[in-house]
């Protein structure tokens, strides 16, 4: 390593040759880079889709889900299967393992499904594909007091003209129904004609196609045939003939049936701001980028204003485009404030060229990380801002060590260039290792399981690659740049600035050089003097910050509830509910958000604005929450959302969305018949914040199960909004065929496809029309299929064509179905879901005190089994408890960072006893590690934050971080006690010597993180306490270093003297070191 700092100080083209290349590369990088809120998560998942139009949960469980499950339960690679069958189809995932191959197993699932032969013949093709993240763009609400037709067809031509422009290419039409071409033929001329249902879509399909024909070879070229029969509207069905008579006359269409080319039947309905409306929504796909998507379709809208119909209003909905330049200018402020505040500590401290080449290291280290990162696949994100800020004042330490001892190396006498490369060569064992031990401390980020793992990776992924090129720029650039910096004869040399600042230097120096002598040095000799009582106030230290936690000052939960800037009500009715009802409730609901918003206005002081800017209500479904276009379907009138979008909050006088969700709840009160009724207020969140599955197969156990469990979490204060996945569904009348009925040559698939024409309808066609997938239904009149009497006055043919009473062949039952299935791993499973009100509760303490009362162990007369694992109840014994939503990923993610942090542990030992040579002095050092833990709790209780997941993330990071300072200070010892020093001088000089360089490294790495933990709101949350741990645990962190470690050094000494097992020979080691030493001068010197 000598020889290869002395080549780089001795050919300075090189140097700046390779700080260019980074430079310039990064740049370059930099320009085509995309930008995006979040990065692109691998879900690892196949998503298996079947419809099954028309037939009940039961139904789809039994034909199609069942099949699918043990079709594939052979599968390697596969970790669960989950499925829900609900009302026409049957929807399963797959979750796979992470190290399976997972092309593979795709590939091997579909062969599987799709050589299943015995699905009902009424199902459509499945649909098998690998489910991935499509990040939202923007939202374009197209309203008006219009029909739902105009609606559709303007939002249809503004989404093929946003499609149609560079870089966006998947756009969709929310909360509109499809197209469907109904074709109704009551039962009585159906009798009047003796036709059946069967023999008019034999004539449709028969009457309506296309059909290549071949071709004819002639003399002069190939010429070739086609049919072109193909109808495409409601009136060119009317003419298709459906009987001939004997005297030519023709019976048309159009003459027995109503057909109408309208929408497929159903409750959809969407109102903006009160007037109807539709939404356009542009998704993200691949490497597109999202501010230049919104971009364009921003200046598209603009332009389109002027063109559309008068009444119509476009406005956007929601632009991530705002919210992504939002949080990454907050983040790059932070940045740019933060690297400010590290200089201004480098040139207080150090001589400005030698801070100003000092802090150069952090852009050109950031630079060259952001070079590789297109061959990486990382992206320019909020998480990857985010990282930099991390490591920012970190990225600097391993500089500051090196400026630092060239700086001391030129002051003893030795030349610049002499003194670059004897000073970098001095330190840089303890630095390399140094940053390698803290690469590892950021390894558990790289390795967290589940979807919290994925999302951070990223973050893990940045460090460590921004570490990697500040040891190349500290190691081999900074001392050629130090080697060959003017010392004297500058510009500005004689300037009155220069000298009043060179002064106030010197006696910042001065002041710090008194500190470490006069102050720091008896201290530090008493310390160590009385080493044993220091070691037990450093432990007493600990024990009272874990403590903190123990009591319930610093509270841990797993994910904090991230506020947003919308509010979402969710209500869910009885399946098959008139839809009047439910819209009488959305009303009840918006006249408490109409008067909340009048409420919120006054308090907030606004004349101009509102608190509630829009709300968008929607009935028959939900609002999108992302992932790409929804298929389209024609609604459900059981279900309904609003959606409340609020002024940022500073506008609005700081009042919380949570709060806001809390008061529009009480306001809205109960509504009649509700099944769920949920307000949500979080943008971001790991999963519901209670989520407990019950498996079994027993279904009247598992409702009960269900039932009591509800009854149980409802008597804890803060939980609120719960609700299960056991519900019943419409009401069901079940057909069975008569033996009266088997003379007549009757069975019952004649039966169940008859009902299934007469009322659901036959699908005679489906057609393409331009972008829309249109079915052909052939039924009954929808005045004929609203009472149970229609269905008694139906006919049944027999084969003969012979007609006979409904009532003759089929014997009905009343009933009551789901309204969806769930299952997992083959057996069925009830979710009871709930939120927590987190300043009252957090979802852990709701999660323990609960498990108690239902999950006991046999034989344990103690009580309690953690729930974080399947385990059974006493009362229910055929029913499996386990966790899912938050506590889930908690389980996860929380398991996979203890046991990677033990690695990790073990890494950074390696890392630190291969240097030191020793296997007990890495053990001092690594003591400053739950000492670091203890400055971040501290820090959290400082700064009112609870203990978070990502607070962990920053004390994981921590461990490699603190423990460069005390490997600095043990190699310096190790050096002084191989030049025959005396133990206790030699600690005593180190702690001395180091004490500049530890006090530096830690104080910029904390103001680094100033600006970050200074400024929490929804562009930081999630990144401000591992901040807050990083910062403060580096600060305490240092205190150890300079008194504790000293101590713990002095005791390992006393105990291996005490057991005779000292036997360490350092000025041999020191003979060995000057001998390598000088056969490398000597090679030099011969080349």
């Amino acid at each position: 390593m000598h020889r290869i700092i002395a080549w780089f100080v001795g050919n300075p083209v090189a140097a700046n040759l390779m700080m260019t290349i980074f430079i310039v590369g990064g740049f370059m990088s930099l320009l085509r880079l995309h930008q995006e809120e979040f990065p692109d998560i691998e879900l690892d998942m196949v998503q298996i889709m079947v419809p099954y139009l028309g037939a009940t949960p039961a139904e789809v469980e039994n034909a199609v889900c069942i099949r699918i499950e043990e079709a594939i339960e052979g599968v390697q690679g596969i970790d669960r299967m989950m499925s829900v069958a609900g009302e026409g189809s049957c929807n399963v995932m797959v979750d796979l393992d992470q190290e399976s191959d997972s092309t593979r197993a795709l590939n091997e699932i579909k062969g599987k499904v799709d050589a299943i032969s015995t699905f009902p013949r009424e199902t459509e093709k499945p649909i098998v594909s690998m489910l991935t993240m499509k990040g939202g763009v923007i939202q374009v609400v197209l309203s008006g007091d219009t029909d739902e037709l105009t609606l559709k067809l303007l939002a249809e031509e503004m989404r093929d003209d946003i499609a149609d422009m560079d870089g966006i290419s998947q756009v969709g039409v929310a909360f509109v129904r499809p197209y469907e071409i109904s074709i109704e033929v009551s039962e009585n001329t159906l009798r009047q004609y003796n036709l059946s249902m069967d023999k008019i879509t034999t004539a449709i399909r028969r009457s309506s196609l296309d059909m290549p024909g071949g071709s004819i070879k002639t003399a002069g070229g190939e010429i070739l045939l086609r049919s072109t029969g193909q109808v495409y509207r409601g009136a060119e069905y009317e003419d298709i003939v459906i009987l001939t008579h004997a005297d030519g006359t023709n019976l048309t269409l159009g003459e027995i049936a109503n057909v109408r080319d309208e929408f497929q039947e159903g409750f959809l309905k969407a109102k903006f701001d009160g007037e109807r409306a539709v939404l356009v929504q542009v998704f993200r796909v691949g490497e597109e980028d999202i501010i230049g998507a919104a971009e364009q379709v921003n200046q598209y809208v603009n332009e389109a204003r002027r063109r559309v119909p008068d009444g119509i209003r476009l406005t956007i909905w929601l632009d991530q485009a705002l919210e992504l330049e939002e949080r990454v200018g907050t983040l790059t402020r932070n940045a740019y404030t933060g690297l400010t505040l590290v200089l201004l500590v480098l040139t207080l401290f150090l001589r400005f060229k030698l801070a100003v080449w000092v802090a150069a290291g952090i852009p050109i280290a950031v630079l060259g990380a952001i070079w590789v990162f297109p061959y990486a696949g990382i992206s320019i994100s909020s998480l990857t801002v985010m990282a930099f800020i991390l490591v920012l004042g970190i990225v600097v330490d391993d500089a500051i060590v090196v400026g630092e001892r060239i700086h001391a190396h030129e002051q003893s006498g030795e030349g610049q260039r002499k003194g670059a490369v004897e000073g970098a060569y001095e330190v840089c064992v303890p630095v390399i290792f140094g940053v390698f031990t803290t690469i590892a401390a950021f390894l558990p980020i790289l390795l967290v399981e589940g979807r919290m793992g994925a999302f951070f990776q990223v973050i893990g992924w940045v460090v460590i690659v921004c570490l990697a090129f500040s040891l190349l720029e500290s190691q081999l650039v900074l001392p050629a740049h130090l080697a060959h910096r003017k010392i004297s004869r500058y510009m500005f040399e004689d300037s009155a600035f220069v000298k009043a600042w060179i002064g106030f230097q010197g006696k910042i120096a001065s002041a710090l050089e008194y500190t470490a002598h006069e102050i720091y040095r008896p201290l530090l000799m008493r310390a160590m003097l009385w080493r044993y009582v220091t070691w037990s106030i450093g432990t007493a230290v600990l024990i009272l910050a874990f403590g903190l936690i123990i009591s319930g000052r610093v509270v841990f939960q797993f994910f904090p509830a991230v506020e947003g800037n919308r509010i979402f009500a969710t209500l869910i009715m009885p399946e098959g509910v008139s839809v009047e009802l439910t819209e009488h409730g959305i009303a009840q609901m918006e006249k408490a958000a109409e008067k909340l918003g009048e409420q919120l206005d006054r308090e907030a002081g606004l004349t101009d604005g509102h608190v509630i800017q829009h709300m968008l209500s929607i009935i028959g479904s939900q609002a999108a929450r992302g992932n790409g276009p929804s298929r389209p379907m024609p609604g459900g009138s059981h279900l309904a959302e609003i959606v409340l979008e609020l002024a940022p909050i500073d506008e609005r006088g700081g009042i919380g969305s949570v709060e806001i969700s809390d008061r529009w709840r009480a306001l809205a009160g109960s509504i009649p018949d509700a099944v769920e009724l949920t307000f949500t207020a979080n943008s971001f969140s790991a999963g519901e914040a209670l989520r407990i599955q019950l498996m079994g197969r027993d279904v009247e156990e598992l409702r009960q199960a269900a039932a009591t469990l509800r009854g149980e979490l409802g008597r804890y204060p803060g939980v609120l909004d719960l609700t299960d996945s056991f519900r019943a569904g419409k009401q069901e009348i079940r057909l069975d065929i008569l033996p009266e009925a088997k003379p007549l040559g009757l069975t019952m698939n004649d039966l169940a496809r008859q009902v299934r024409q007469a009322f659901y309808g036959d699908e005679a066609q489906r057609i393409q029309r331009g972008t829309d997938d249109v079915r052909v239904m052939v039924r009954y009149p929808e005045y004929e299929r609203r009472s149970i009497g229609n269905l008694e006055d139906m006919r049944i043919r027999t084969n003969d064509g012979t007609e006979v009473p409904f009532a003759s062949v089929a014997g009905v039952s009343l009933g009551n179905g789901y309204s969806s299935i769930s299952r997992e791993d083959q057996k069925r499973v009830v979710s009871v879901v709930g939120d927590v009100d987190r300043s009252i509760a957090t979802p852990e303490e709701v999660i323990a005190a609960i498990a108690t009362g239902i999950c006991h162990s046999e034989g344990d007369e103690q009580g309690a089994v953690r729930l974080s694992f399947p385990c059974r109840g006493d009362v229910y014994q055929g029913v499996t408890y386990s966790l899912s939503g938050e506590q889930e990923e908690r389980g996860k993610a929380m398991g996979s960072i203890a046991s990677n942090a033990v690695i990790a542990l073990m890494v950074i030992f390696a890392l630190l006893a291969i240097p030191l040579r020793s296997y007990t002095q890495p053990l001092v050092i690594m003591s400053v590690i739950p000492f670091g833990a203890v400055g971040a709790i501290i820090g959290h209780f400082i700064m009112g934050w609870d203990l978070v997941f990502f607070s962990i993330l920053g004390i994981i990071a921590l461990s490699g971080v603190v423990v460069n300072a005390s490997l600095v200070l043990v190699d310096y010892i190790n050096r002084q006690r191989r030049k025959g020093v005396d133990l206790f001088d030699a600690v005593t000089m180190a702690g001395v010597v180091r004490f500049r360089p530890i006090l530096l490294t830690s104080i910029t790495t904390f103001v680094g993180l100033v600006p970050l933990m200074a400024s929490a709101g929804q562009a930081t949350f999630f990144i401000v306490p591992m901040a807050i741990s990083l910062a403060f645990g580096v600060l305490f962190a240092t205190a150890i270093t300079l008194f504790l470690v000293p101590s713990l050094y002095m005791i390992l000494e006393d105990w291996l003297n005490y057991w005779g097992v000292n036997t360490r020979d350092y000025r041999l080691e020191l003979s060995h070191q000057d001998d390598a030493v000088t056969t490398t001068t000597d090679v030099q010197s011969t080349v």
